[in-house]
């Protein structure tokens, strides 16, 4: 058995160094000005740390969130190479008889050969950044390729060196995919909204109306895949963000249950449809954010499917904004509209307003930079009436149900069932940027020159200025002159598994 080893290896090692010699005997037109100068931008990371920020600059949240994976990814990969691999097989460097001098690093290389830890770096980074944008990964992994054939093509690794360190990088990648997935599973805890009884079981789908948003370029394929296999009746209707609205009151006008695959914009709109139109709302989380789906307890459409399928549901309450000085009327009023999540005026607003203006021209993360310095660079706070009482203000943040954590626009709730609004207000004098951040500093429930924070059921604000912006559930418009946000309790059936 020993022997047969000892000669697969040693055949191994004729067949790895005879691919490496016909690589340095190969000429490849153009390679020897580009592959060495590529392999020393990859020293120590610096290429792939420059593509992870040009990533977060220019692109969207979801490009972000990739980038980010990419350099965990890139960081783990990194760590064992350095602590386990390269001082567990003390492989040698190969020998650079025969690879053109034109081609050689100018410093060699002092670890061991095995593995590779650029390749290891690059398909790291690489992996972790396809698995959560697979556009991104797309345009980076011939990259990620050609830094890996460079280590042989300088002659500095074999080429079954690259290939451990491909593999350990993509492996890299898929941990940190699972790590992450666990990381943000362990946060989705269903609260203790109240039971809603006689949900419809749609064992097979039948009776769902799914509407997909397509137009944002975030709906979840593979929800939308789970949800076709586990409830192969439902009804799935694809629409871009212009039709949007007329979809979903077209859905919800024919649907025993409304389902709607999107983010948190999408649901808002989905949620009002089924609220207009009396029926129960299916939410398959599927786009950028999903900050209601994660506070409901779903995860993902798997969930939803189940939940779906037993009639298992729950009651949430809804906040609402009325234009004028009423707001007693029913939660069908069409002149109302409704936040799942949070309402606001003033600094958010503002920066949603110059970031959506900008964005078609410069790209989503330059518009995003310079909308946060025009906005803190605001010379007014918004004057307003809030309950009869004359208020500065550089942010109003309203709630739907209680949230938790310090600052003025805090993310985390433990549960949807509350009758009340969690109202911050961050005053108006000197600039906004020291008073959002000593707001951020502020207890959640504090009182302080700077910052407010209490709960109630309704607020009436009036003597808004014109063209003042207002921003629900991250969508976006113009304020009228006055406006009342009230609480609907238990107003909108939901599903979820128990």
């Amino acid at each position: 058995m020993g022997d047969q080893q000892l000669t697969w290896r040693g055949a191994a090692a004729r067949y790895d160094r005879a691919l490496f010699d016909a690589v340095a005997r190969r000429h490849w037109p153009g390679a020897d000005r580009v592959l060495p100068r590529l392999g020393r931008a990859a020293n120590h990371g610096v290429l792939w740390g420059g593509a992870a920020a040009a990533i977060a600059v220019f692109g969207s949240a979801r490009a972000r969130k990739a980038a980010l994976r990419g350099a965990a990814s890139l960081a783990l990969a990194s760590a064992t190479i350095n602590t386990v691999g390269k001082w567990s097989v003390r492989r040698p460097r190969p020998l650079l008889d025969g690879v053109p001098a034109v081609r050689q690093l100018a410093t060699q290389p002092q670890t061991t050969s095995f593995p590779s830890g650029h390749s290891a770096s690059a398909f790291a980074f690489a992996a972790g950044l396809a698995l959560e944008s697979p556009g991104w990964g797309a345009v980076v992994a011939p990259v990620a390729a050609s830094v890996a054939f460079s280590r042989v093509y300088t002659g500095v690794h074999y080429p079954s060196d690259v290939l451990a360190g491909a593999a350990l990088g993509v492996g890299a990648g898929f941990l940190v995919r699972r790590i992450a997935r666990g990381v943000e599973e362990a946060r989705v805890v269903p609260g203790d909204e109240r039971v809603a009884s006689g949900a419809p079981a749609l064992p097979d789908g039948s009776g769902l109306v799914v509407v997909v948003n397509t137009g944002s370029g975030t709906a979840d394929d593979a929800g939308v895949d789970v949800l076709r296999a586990r409830l192969p009746k439902a009804e799935v209707v694809e629409c871009d963000g212009a039709d949007l609205p007329g979809e979903l009151a077209a859905a919800a006008s024919r649907a025993t249950v409304l389902g709607v695959c999107g983010g948190d914009g999408t649901v808002n709109a989905a949620a009002t449809a089924a609220l207009r139109a009396g029926v129960p709302l299916a939410v398959f989380p599927g786009g950028t954010l999903n900050h209601f789906a994660l506070d409901l307890g779903l995860t993902g459409a798997e969930d939803t499917c189940r939940a779906v399928a037993a009639g298992q549901a729950v009651r949430v309450g809804v906040g609402r904004f009325t234009p004028g000085p009423r707001g007693e009327t029913g939660p069908a009023d069409d002149d109302s509209g409704y936040f799942l999540n949070t309402f606001s005026i003033g600094a958010y607003p503002e920066l949603l307003r110059h970031r959506l203006r900008w964005a078609p021209r410069i790209g989503g993360g330059p518009a995003a930079l310079l909308a946060s310095w025009r906005v803190l660079r605001a010379e007014r706070p918004v004057g307003l009436r809030l309950a009869g009482r004359p208020r500065r203000v550089w942010l109003l943040f309203a709630g739907n149900g209680t949230y938790h954590g310090t600052g003025p626009t805090p993310r985390r709730r433990e549960h949807l069932g509350e009758d009340v609004l969690d109202l911050r207000l961050v005053y108006g004098g000197g600039r906004p940027g020291p008073r959002l951040l000593a707001a951020a500093f502020a207890g959640p429930l504090s009182r302080s020159p700077v910052h407010t924070a209490t709960h109630l059921r309704s607020l009436r604000i009036a003597d808004i200025p014109p063209g003042t912006p207002f921003a629900y559930d991250g969508e976006y418009a113009e304020a009228p002159a006055a406006l009342v946000l009230d609480k609907l309790p238990d107003a909108l059936t939901v599903y979820r598994p128990r």
